[in-house]
């Protein structure tokens, strides 16, 4: 999984599954297309603040694993991800136009959902539940949920 991110005022580790289907759900993606999608993310790593942990792709559609900072929010992040891997996509490879006609590649839909390193909603839940109680709570997660 990813590291904490540290800035100057807050500690963060936002992990988001994401996933983008193509256009009209063609099957476009090859391994070549995937190899080249792979390191225009790389690119946009370099960038920006959005890091890849996983990427993987099926002919239609692409899965990614990221991590990003508070500043981007879900939509912005995906609109800028969207927007850069078509237009690099469709420059490297002129023979997807073929398939995608309209100069669109992915669709206007996405699936997104965040990703728990430390415990999953109902740890999450019990442990916010109980703050300020004197109930002995679980030390299953709690060292790892201290903010600093």
């Amino acid at each position: 999984m990813g590291d904490h991110i540290f800035k100057r005022h807050n500690k963060t580790l936002l992990l988001y599954h994401l996933v983008f289907p193509l256009k009209y759900r063609k099957s476009v993606i090859t391994d070549e297309i995937g190899a080249g999608l792979k390191q225009i993310c790389l690119d946009i790593s370099e960038r920006y603040e959005v890091h890849f942990v996983e990427i993987g792709h099926e002919p239609g559609h692409v899965h990614f694993l990221v991590q990003s900072v508070p500043s981007y929010s879900v939509s912005k992040m995906i609109t800028m991800l969207k927007s850069i891997t078509a237009k690099e996509l469709f420059k490297r490879f002129p023979e997807i136009k073929v398939k995608l006609w309209g100069g669109k590649f992915w669709t206007s839909g996405f699936y997104a959902n965040t990703v728990g390193q430390y415990a999953n909603e109902e740890v999450i839940r019990a442990y916010v539940k109980d703050q300020g109680t004197e109930k002995e709570y679980k030390k299953l997660y709690t060292n790892q949920l201290t903010l600093f």
